[in-house]
């Protein structure tokens, strides 16, 4: 694994030490002032964190394992504060709610774990628990999802119809015709109200069902199984036969390709100069923000510690697929059949707006991010 400011075209030999730069576990926003000066060679500098791991404490038996064993035991005990505070109903909802986050954050990261290091474990435990963990971070995921997307749309509304708002500020720009100022926030102001009310409705039933559908897998078959399986892991971890003492082979090696797959998506993103409103390009920021998640994960299992070189990139990436969820949702609604002209236009500047925050956020990453050798420039 390499540092920020090393070129992105080499490759250590495999029992090279690992770079220094670990990622953090943390999606919190460090804002601008993460951004890397450059050197004179144009790549982006990182300052070192203090005491990385020394290349012959790197083995599965030694790293690995007590990461997955670590993992393990925060999921089970994220499960069992959300047991405690799930019932009676109507108590603990917010002890409830960080109790699931902090499953899913567990869950996300044995996932990923076991994804990157596949080699140096069990491959068929691998990738059924895998996958198992996938499914339950996805749907706790849901709930919480859906009540974001309707804060944010709420909001975004009430300030598009705020007296301040320029009448064509997306709609200009995909194609609407355009009006005065006055003609805007009068159009707006006539439906904004029944289109929070429309997005209220359609968001908060499908946050219900999946509430619904989160109590109903926690208490199933299935989900106890992968319990069973996660508390099994807090215990033993089943390693591939033969990876125990491997260094580079078991744990640099996938963790480098875990790196080098990020660093080419991000190279391929497309440059700042590109038409917006180009919802096609979403998947391949998508992409990107998931191999970044995968690279964070390696780092902490590889470097033992945390650095905010990414923060803010991947803050950049949390706040990009957030607004295109809910240019999504907006543009869903506007799809519901015999809604008022009005509501339907308010619904319109509403996917503008979020699609012009889709393009703020592709810029901060931009600005954020510290390979700066790996971006495509206009």
């Amino acid at each position: 694994m390499r540092r920020p400011d090393q070129q992105t075209t080499t490759r250590p030999t495999p029992d090279a030490a690992p770079g220094t730069t670990p990622d953090t576990p943390s999606a919190e926003a460090t804002g601008p002032g993460t951004r890397r000066t450059a050197d004179a060679g144009g790549a982006a500098r990182s300052p070192d964190p203090a005491g990385p791991r020394p290349v012959g404490d790197l083995t599965t038996e030694a790293v690995l394992a007590p990461y997955l064993r670590g993992q393990a035991a925060e999921f089970l005990r994220s499960l069992r504060l959300h047991h405690e505070h799930s019932a009676p109903a109507d108590s603990g909802g917010h002890d409830a709610a960080a109790a699931t986050r902090a499953l899913r954050r567990s869950a996300r990261r044995i996932s990923g774990s076991l994804h990157t290091f596949r080699a140096a474990l069990d491959p068929l435990w691998a990738d059924q628990l895998r996958a198992e963990l996938a499914w339950l971070s996805g749907l706790l995921a849901r709930e919480h999802a859906y009540a974001n997307r309707l804060t944010r749309l709420v909001e975004a509304l009430h300030q598009l119809s705020g007296p301040a708002l320029p009448a064509a500020r997306g709609v200009r720009a995909a194609g609407e015709s355009a009006t005065s100022d006055a003609q805007g926030r009068a159009a707006l102001g006539v439906g904004a109200a029944r289109a929070g009310a429309l997005l209220e409705r359609r968001l908060t039933l499908a946050r219900t069902r999946s509430h619904s559908a989160a109590l109903q897998a926690l208490g199933s078959s299935r989900f106890h199984a992968v319990a069973d399986a996660v508390a099994l892991l807090a215990s033993d971890v089943p390693l591939a036969p033969g990876t125990s003492a491997r260094t580079a082979e078991a744990l640099l090696e996938p963790a480098e390709r875990a790196e080098q797959r990020l660093l080419t998506a991000v190279a391929a993103l497309p440059p700042d100069d590109t038409e917006p409103y180009n919802e096609a390009q979403d998947a391949a920021w998508h992409q990107a923000r998931l191999l970044l998640r995968l690279h964070r994960y390696a780092h902490e299992v590889v470097l033992g510690a945390a650095d905010p070189a990414l923060t803010g990139a991947g803050h950049a990436l949390d706040l990009h697929r957030d607004a295109v969820e809910a240019a999504g949702a907006a543009a869903a609604a506007a799809r519901t059949p015999r809604i008022a002209p009005a509501t339907a236009y308010a619904l319109g500047v509403l996917h503008a707006d979020q699609r012009h925050e889709v393009e703020a956020a592709r810029t901060v990453f931009r600005e954020t991010w510290p390979y700066a050798a790996a971006l495509s420039t206009p």
